[in-house]
């Protein structure tokens, strides 16, 4: 009911007026600055973005100081290229959205204290944006997907399966004990030295690969519920380099560890899918669709197991595009606009949270860290 609620009053304030909306987006939680403008319709007017991936690719990761330097660096020309690029003015806004966590502080800081700015002086609302709510909402910029809908977020900081009920409103199933995705596949890439960013890197390692020749574990796999755990299977792949013969490993031994890590990650993904696709089938007879959403899932293996999926539990699958799965202001910019139709404006005293869980109310899973 909570859903169907959410949905009668998002349906209510999206008239015509609200379709003419304009918001700027700012991205800078992580190592991507980025700047972007999209209408109430949902098109993207403009998108101004800044890896930083040379930058801490000598690092194997990302280094806080050097990212939060680089959004200071960077972030005010990126936005005037975004509103110049969309050919409109500050006075064309109808509200700028940044991300106010969760991520990087010293990051957070940069693009808040800039939307901060730029309300304050063209007098028009501040919106922080949840950076996970951010990529949930992704698939209704693209796809229009209606709520609710099962969400696997899966990204370097985070893995998590929520339904998502409407805007702010997320009910979690499943976490990560320990590592997220994202953050072994850099872990590993680093082992197997494929450099950063790892997932790109496995991937096409993995292509040429034998997934079948390391049987490394499924952690979770066959267990009740819906979390995860990845530190066992990252333990795993350690082991099984140190018992290769001394010095760099042979291009046909990585590509084959890459291929069986990717699989075995993979498929105890599918497993905890499994769980939540029958708890959601259950509990929200009315959802039709499950999104996968996040940095990993521009992994084109993932996508393709996770749609087989949901083809046979009669779901319909969606991915957002490839460039709108890893960090992004077109998102934030688009969750802004969520919010605004909503009246959920934030005030110019809002403080940057390097946590923001979507589902506050979750309890702690066992043995988890702080991870949200």
């Amino acid at each position: 009911m909570l859903c169907l609620e959410i949905e009668r009053k998002y349906k209510l304030v999206t008239g015509r007026e609200h379709l003419q909306m304009i918001v700027l987006g700012l991205e800078t939680s992580c190592d991507e600055t980025a700047a972007a403008v999209v209408d109430g319709t949902g098109k993207i007017l403009s998108h101004s973005v800044l890896s930083q991936a040379i930058e801490h690719q000598p690092y194997g990761g990302v280094v806080p100081e050097i990212a939060a330097r680089s959004h200071l660096s960077h972030l005010d020309k990126l936005v005037t290229a975004a509103m110049t690029s969309a050919g409109i003015n500050y006075n064309d806004i109808a509200g700028v959205a940044a991300t106010g966590g969760p991520g990087l502080i010293g990051g957070i800081l940069v693009g808040v204290m800039t939307a901060k700015a730029i309300a304050a002086v063209h007098n028009i609302p501040f919106l922080a944006v949840n950076h996970l709510e951010g990529h949930a909402l992704t698939a209704r910029l693209t796809d229009g997907v209606k709520f609710p809908y099962l969400l696997l977020l899966v990204s370097g900081g985070h893995c998590q399966l929520l339904v998502v009920q409407g805007v702010g409103s997320y009910h979690r199933l499943g976490t990560t004990l320990d590592d997220a995705a994202g953050e072994v596949f850099d872990k590993v890439a680093k082992m197997l030295g494929l450099g950063y960013p790892g997932g790109p890197a496995i991937e096409l390692a993995a292509q040429s690969g034998d997934a079948g020749r390391f049987n490394l574990p499924r952690p979770m796999k066959g267990r009740p519920g819906c979390n995860f755990s990845f530190s066992g299977l990252k333990t795993a792949v350690r082991q099984t380099v140190e018992m290769m013969p001394p010095g760099e490993l042979v291009k046909k031994d990585v590509s084959d560890l890459a291929a069986s890590f990717q699989m075995a990650l993979i498929e105890s993904v599918s497993d905890r899918m499994a769980h939540a696709l029958a708890m959601f089938r259950t509990e929200y007879p009315h959802g039709k669709s499950f999104v996968v959403s996040g940095g990993v899932a521009a992994n084109t293996v993932l996508r393709a197991t996770l749609k087989e999926q949901c083809a046979k539990d009669g779901l319909l699958f969606v991915a957002p595009p490839v460039d709108l799965c890893t960090d992004n202001a077109v998102m934030i910019a688009w969750a802004g606009l969520e919010r605004l139709r909503l009246g959920l404006t934030d005030p110019l005293s809002f403080k940057p949270q390097p946590r923001w869980p979507l589902d506050p109310n979750a309890s702690a899973a066992h043995g988890v860290g702080t991870k949200d």
